[in-house]
């Protein structure tokens, strides 16, 4: 808590002192062009004090227009701090809950007379334990790689959704320990896009486990899929789950950007997730929307993609 305070005063120091640098070269600006518009009624050489009244006017306007973008840029600068401080925090939770987890087990398997009920058990939570730093991983990995990225870097396939979707729903299914029946897909078998299956299947299995991670249990998660006409199609992820408010619909597709509500900070993330959804989709040619009623309404997340992607020569 002392942290964000620390953080919202060095980003309001900067702002205030900038503001303040304006309003005083406004005020230096109208003062100075009185005194002057007062000299030239007095005086004889009117043409020249014309122009010198113009040139400085000039200069002062440029004067406030470098001060209002170096104000700008300085807030950017600033809140992007923001955001990678928080992911930093973030990191350091997503780290040290499995490895510490991973320490108990194996100092627990170390243990003699172990029932091998027990150690099955153990094994079961470590290897859970290792993909979800493997996820992690994979998501810093594939954000960095995203923000070097060139366009056409593809691996172009034909896809079956039906079967991707299910591949991924299966996936989170397992991670988060969920029933069948709380991740469903409604895909139509014969329904095939020609893209790049590596870069869609990271897009809808990230897109699942968020809808599952930001839901109550019971989870319900519904993954749709259609032809919107012969060259788009659309998929759907839906959840009943926390929702997402209004004015943070697009924010969350921002690199680093976590919501700052109770609700999202319990659980784990890093604010890449929805930004390597972003990216991937943009790369395939497509574009990516979050609908929601507002906080404890659930959320809809939208990708539109061509049918088949088109090769760059």
């Amino acid at each position: 808590m002392a942290r964000r305070r620390k953080i919202r005063s060095s980003i309001s120091i900067p702002i205030t002192l900038g503001s303040i640098t304006v309003l005083l070269s406004l005020a230096l600006l109208v003062g100075w062009s009185f005194l002057l518009g007062q000299k030239i009624a007095r005086s004889e050489d009117i043409a020249g004090d014309v122009w010198l009244l113009v040139l400085g006017a000039l200069s002062f306007v440029l004067i406030i227009v470098v001060l209002v973008l170096f104000v700008v840029s300085l807030a950017r600068g600033i809140i992007e701090v923001r955001k990678q401080d928080t992911f930093i925090d973030s990191v350091t939770h997503e780290l040290k809950s499995p490895l510490a987890s991973l320490q108990l087990c194996l100092e627990t398997l170390g243990r003699e007379g172990l029932e091998d009920d027990a150690r099955q058990r153990l094994r079961h939570m470590m290897l859970q334990d290792v993909d979800r730093l493997r996820a992690f991983i994979d998501d810093v990995l594939e954000a960095n790689r995203l923000s070097y990225a060139r366009p056409g870097m593809l691996n172009l396939s034909d896809v079956p959704l039906s079967e991707l979707a299910e591949e991924c729903a299966e996936a989170v299914r397992s991670r988060q320990e969920l029933e069948p029946d709380e991740i469903r897909v409604h895909v139509d078998p014969e329904l095939v896009v020609t893209t790049d299956r590596a870069a869609l299947e990271i897009v809808v299995n990230n897109l699942i486990d968020n809808a599952a991670k930001y839901s109550k249990r019971p989870a319900r998660v519904e993954i749709s899929a259609r032809r919107e006409s012969d060259k788009k199609v659309l998929i759907e992820v839906s959840d009943t789950g926390i929702g997402i408010e209004r004015k943070n619909l697009k924010r969350v597709f921002q690199r680093f950007y976590r919501v700052e509500d109770q609700e999202v900070r319990q659980r784990r993330g890093t604010g890449l997730g929805l930004f390597v959804v972003w990216a991937l989709v943009k790369q395939l040619g497509g574009d990516v929307q979050a609908f929601s009623g507002g906080v404890g309404q659930g959320t809809t997340m939208r990708v539109e993609l061509p049918m088949a992607h088109a090769v760059s020569g």
